[in-house]
């Protein structure tokens, strides 16, 4: 039928395309650490992907007091900012977007970035000419793992989740789409294993977006839902 078939990919940016998931851990290890809270390295790596409030709580405990939240997320945002003009695409990142739009897929960029580093990344990816929509934090009332971010991309897009696959990251990249029905493939260049992307239920998993694109005719991407 007809409306088995896909027609868009929502693809995470931090981590997924553009190689950013060790920067924000650094930054936020920093930020951290000049307000006296110090928390190992690889657990803040394992928040990443989550909104700002989502990860200070996975941290810090939902029970801290908040009062220093504004102050963290400002540090954490200076000491990432240094990073702007030095962000990389991950391996033929844009190569992969511009082959699902050639299968005609509509590509949307279901970032929760804010939309200050939403800029940064685009012109990291420089895949414009391609993208259909993007997204930012200010679409979204709740952060990952809650699905709101997938939601509004969606909505902006005009798309369905019955017609979507999401290509993510992290556990709480597959988390977001799990509560709304949608497919997530997973990529390990943000640092998350294989197996704990498969285990939170990735329907398929690959190192990076020159390894899907390698596998695109045979990869959820392209097969019907």
């Amino acid at each position: 039928m007809a409306t088995d078939r896909l027609a868009g990919v929502l693809f995470d940016v931090d981590g997924t395309l553009v190689d950013t998931t060790y920067l924000h851990t650094v930054s936020w290890w920093e930020a951290l650490r000049q307000t006296d809270q110090p928390v190992p390295m690889a657990v803040v790596h394992r928040s990443i992907g989550m909104g700002s409030d989502k990860l200070l709580d996975h941290l810090l405990g939902p029970e801290r007091d908040r009062d220093a939240d504004q102050k963290l997320r400002d540090a954490h945002d200076t000491l990432y900012a240094e990073y702007w003009e030095r962000l990389t695409p991950l391996p033929r990142a844009a190569d992969l977007l511009r082959a699902c739009a050639e299968r005609g897929l509509r590509v949307v960029l279901a970032t929760s970035a804010a939309e200050h580093e939403v800029a940064a990344l685009r012109r990291a990816l420089n895949a414009d000419d391609v993208v259909d929509t993007v997204t930012s934090s200010a679409d979204a009332r709740e952060s990952k793992p809650a699905p709101d971010i997938l939601e509004a991309a969606l909505e902006q897009s005009g798309l369905t989740a019955e017609r979507v696959v999401f290509v993510g990251d992290s556990v709480w990249d597959v988390a977001a789409a799990g509560k709304l029905n949608i497919p997530c493939v997973g990529l390990t260049c943000g640092g998350t294993s294989r197996g704990e992307l498969a285990g939170a239920g990735a329907v398929a998993v690959y190192d990076d977006p020159a390894a899907l694109l390698s596998e695109l005719a045979d990869s959820p991407l392209t097969r019907p839902r």
